[in-house]
């Protein structure tokens, strides 16, 4: 059993693969955990599985549902309410391999993986800044090199390719233009915002591609452990202290793609700011 937790960290996707690792890494340290995510039952799952691996309960379900701007605000307006300071905001949801639309009609794996952090990030921005050595970690992946830019047109659009991989990619994409617009607008002095390749990872994210595509796809990933390693370096090493808007892999900067552009960046937070209003 451990004492008044003295930090707190918010985790979206908490309650599976690197998302729930990367919990239980924080959690076995004494601290506050908030775990974002959809399913009340899944996620009371997780936290009655890091509580018996850890003995930490100080352990919080927020409902958080990425795919809908609507359950978003809800969640800002909840953490608003609470008040307690966020020390650091870890946006590790994520989709991959699946087709669609969001509730307000953008491709499913850009509202998910981009618009709805957005949207979470920027609504309580105000509480993480006033934690203590604030952060916001950003899980994005390898795939965003991939990625050639953002038609706008295909994210206000249904998934059009078959296995949905383009589309994470731009996702991915986005999220590091998101980290480093951010690095941009809020001073290191104040904010810590850092970008992420967890590794190629054997995740629940994955879930929706179909087989035999998915099993060949997995069988020679890493576990999520290993993947939640760079989630919780970003998060908490001393290493990174004073820094801002850097991309990492294997707990060591990485060039980020040359798409990722100062302009791009601009645009895309204008065009997010626009979107979830």
């Amino acid at each position: 059993m451990f004492s008044t937790p003295s930090r707190t960290f918010l985790v979206t996707g908490a309650n599976t693969g690197i998302g729930r690792a990367t919990a239980e890494g924080l959690a076995s340290h004494g601290h506050r955990i908030i775990l974002a995510g959809r399913s009340v039952a899944a996620t009371t799952t997780a936290m009655e599985t890091i509580h018996l691996a850890t003995g930490n309960d100080h352990l919080e379900h927020l409902p958080l549902d990425l795919a809908d701007l609507e359950s978003v605000q809800r969640a800002v307006d909840a953490l608003l309410t609470d008040g307690r300071p966020i020390d650091v905001l870890i946006a590790n949801a994520g989709v991959a391999g699946q087709r669609g639309r969001t509730a307000q009609g953008f491709e499913l794996a850009f509202g998910v993986n981009h618009l709805g952090h957005f949207a979470l990030v920027t609504g309580v921005l105000d509480l993480v800044l006033a934690g203590d050595a604030p952060r916001v970690v950003v899980v994005s992946s390898d795939s965003h090199y991939h990625a050639k830019g953002l038609p706008e047109d295909r994210l206000r659009s249904a998934t059009r390719s078959i296995t949905g991989l383009p589309e994470y990619a731009r996702s991915k994409l986005a999220n590091v233009l998101f980290a480093q617009e951010l690095a941009r607008r809020v001073p290191a002095t104040d904010l810590g915002v850092h970008a992420l390749h967890p590794g190629v990872i054997a995740s629940d994210i994955w879930r929706r591609v179909p087989e035999p595509v998915r099993s060949l796809m997995t069988r020679k990933m890493a576990t999520t452990t290993e993947g939640a390693q760079t989630s919780l370096w970003c998060a908490t090493s001393d290493d990174l202290s004073g820094q801002s808007g850097g991309y990492y892999a294997d707990c060591a900067p990485k060039e980020p793609s040359a798409v990722a552009t100062p302009e791009l960046a601009e645009w895309l937070w204008r065009k997010s700011e626009m979107w979830i209003a």
